[in-house]
């Protein structure tokens, strides 16, 4: 799905056409391709003519050319069906009676609203699918936002105590920085990146929420609670905090 998000295309080609050693597809057949957003829930994607097969083994092996007709409901139909066969690609025929149109959303699918500063966990993928295409229920409740904000790394466990303030642009401009090098300016994570590469970053990061304020909270509040938190996680010994 954060594929997806990022790049409908990823899903929509690369995805849908690839082979390894199964041949999925002849050219001429209807591929309709489902994205699961639960255990028996599933997003319309696309569905796509085969053209051209390229006899490509461990890659995309086939073109093919998006239904016109269908294009409307690309991204916008939510389907439930519980899959209980382990391969990827079934017949038509075989499931079409299990298959029962849940929802036609009114706009095309961009991702989970905004659940609540106290639900907040994101990956790097997550934080930039977010930003990159501007989901307003993130945007609204993050541009205005002051916040104290912990990155963990996934891989070692190691943590990074952050404030967002008037000062540095509240906590979307705060985030949106992460997005953008992987390190804010922090003189630590910078080394991360010098050293491993931003997509040490990418793969490893997590973004969530401590605390919460509005903008009317002197920033003061932010950076003394920013402190507690540092000392109370031990992220300056044990982490990435190097103040």
């Amino acid at each position: 799905m954060e594929l997806y998000l990022r790049n409908p295309d990823t899903v929509n080609t690369q995805w849908l056409f690839w082979r390894s050693k199964q041949r999925y597809f002849n050219v001429g057949q209807i591929a309709v391709c489902l994205l699961k957003l639960s255990y028996d829930t599933w997003l319309l994607t696309t569905i796509k003519r085969v053209t051209k097969e390229l006899d490509v083994f461990e890659g995309i092996n086939y073109e093919g050319e998006e239904l016109p007709e269908y294009s409307q409901y690309f991204g916008r139909v939510i389907i439930k069906y519980h899959k209980t066969a382990q391969t990827q690609g079934m017949f038509y025929d075989t499931v079409c009676d299990e298959l029962e149109v849940l929802e036609i959303l009114p706009n095309v699918f961009d991702g989970d609203e905004f659940p609540g500063y106290d639900r907040v966990r994101l990956s790097y993928a997550q934080l930039s699918a977010i930003i990159e295409r501007q989901k307003k229920s993130w945007i609204a409740a993050l541009e205005n936002q002051k916040a104290v904000y912990l990155i963990t790394d996934r891989s070692n466990g190691k943590l990074y105590v952050g404030s967002a303030t008037s000062d540095n642009g509240m906590l979307l401009a705060r985030w949106s920085n992460y997005v953008d090098n992987g390190h804010g300016g922090n003189v630590e994570l910078k080394k991360i990146v010098d050293e491993q590469g931003f997509e040490y970053i990418k793969q490893n990061f997590q973004y969530s929420i401590l605390e919460n304020y509005n903008a009317r909270i002197d920033d003061h509040v932010i950076l003394e609670r920013e402190s507690w938190w540092k000392e109370t996680l031990q992220s300056r010994i044990f982490g990435y905090n190097d103040n």
